[in-house]
C-alpha cells in the first residue's frame, strides 16, 4: 500500500498557502495525501461578492476544491465548525472527530500548524495544533472514544507529527507582532520552482481571499522555494535534526 499523509488546518486556503509545497511533493512521490480542514471560512475578513456567511462558507468549499484538484490531494473534508469560534467549541469532541478520521484514513505522517498560530497567529490555528497533536497520539489508544471501536474502526498509531514553523509572522494591522517567538524548525523542505509556482496557482484558487494574498505577497516571495517544519514525534526517540524527510524512517502498514 502507498504511504498516506494527513494534513489537518482551520480553513480554506491553509492547505495551500501553508503546506502546499509539502503537499505536492508527496503526490508527486505517490504518497495518498488527505486533508481535514475544521471550517468553511465563513468569518473572514475578505469576503469576495458573497452576499451573506452562508454563501461565503459554500463559495469557499468551491475554492478549495478547485484548490486541492491543483495540488493532487486524494480527498478532502470541510467540517461544521464555526471560523473564529474554535477556542468556544468542545475540545474533546473535536479531538474524538480528529481520531475517527485519523482511525479511517490511517496516514503515517500527520502536518498541521505550530502552536503559535503560525503566520498571522489566527487563534483557530492554535486550536487545530491542539487537538491535533492529542488526536496523533489517543488515535492508538483504545480507552480514547471507544465508541468507534464499537463502530468497527480499530486503533492506529500514525508515525510522524510535524507542525509548521512560518517564516514570517504577520497580523493585519499589528505589525509590532512580527517579532513574537514562533515554532522553531527541524526540517527544510526545498522545493522546486515549479512546485511553488503550482502551489501559489492552488493559493489563487482562493479567489475570494486575494485581498490576503496580496497583502502577503512581498513576504510569499521571499521564502517561496522552502516549507519549514519541526518534527514532534518519530517512531524512535531521535534527534529532530536528524530527520531526512517528511517519510523517512516511516515503515509502511
Amino acid at each position: 500500500m502507498p504511504f498516506r499523509l494527513l494534513c489537518i488546518t482551520a480553513h480554506p486556503d491553509d492547505e495551500s498557502a501553508a503546506f502546499g509545497g509539502a503537499l505536492m511533493m508527496a503526490h508527486h512521490e505517490g504518497v495518498e495525501t488527505y486533508l481535514l480542514c475544521l471550517t468553511d471560512g465563513q468569518a473572514a475578513h475578505y469576503r469576495g461578492q458573497a452576499a451573506d456567511c452562508a454563501e461565503l462558507g459554500q463559495l469557499r468549499r468551491a475554492e478549495l476544491e478547485a484548490a486541492c484538484a491543483v495540488l493532487g490531494i486524494t480527498d478532502f473534508e470541510v467540517m461544521h465548525y464555526p471560523d473564529g469560534e474554535l477556542l468556544k467549541q468542545d475540545i474533546h469532541a473535536m479531538t474524538g472527530a480528529i481520531v475517527e478520521r485519523i482511525r479511517r484514513l490511517r496516514p503515517q505522517v500527520i502536518l498541521t500548524f505550530g502552536g503559535d498560530g503560525n503566520v498571522n497567529l489566527h487563534r483557530d490555528h492554535t486550536v487545530t495544533f491542539m487537538a491535533a497533536t492529542a488526536a496523533f497520539h489517543w488515535a492508538a489508544r483504545d480507552i480514547y472514544f471507544p465508541e468507534q471501536l464499537e463502530r468497527g474502526l480499530t486503533p492506529y498509531a500514525p508515525q510522524k507529527l510535524y507542525y509548521l514553523s512560518t517564516p514570517f509572522i504577520t497580523v493585519r494591522d499589528k505589525p509590532e507582532l512580527a517579532s513574537l517567538p514562533r515554532v522553531p524548525y527541524s526540517l527544510t523542505l526545498k522545493l522546486s520552482e515549479a512546485i511553488a509556482d503550482k502551489k501559489t496557482e492552488a493559493f489563487a484558487k482562493h479567489g475570494s481571499q486575494a485581498g490576503v494574498l496580496d497583502r502577503v505577497r512581498d513576504f510569499i516571495e521571499k521564502s517561496k522555494l522552502e516549507e519549514r517544519y519541526l518534527l514532534a514525534a518519530a517512531p524512535e526517540q531521535i534527534e529532530a535534526g536528524s530527520d531526512a524527510g517528511l517519510f523517512a524512517g516511516v515503515r509502511p502498514d
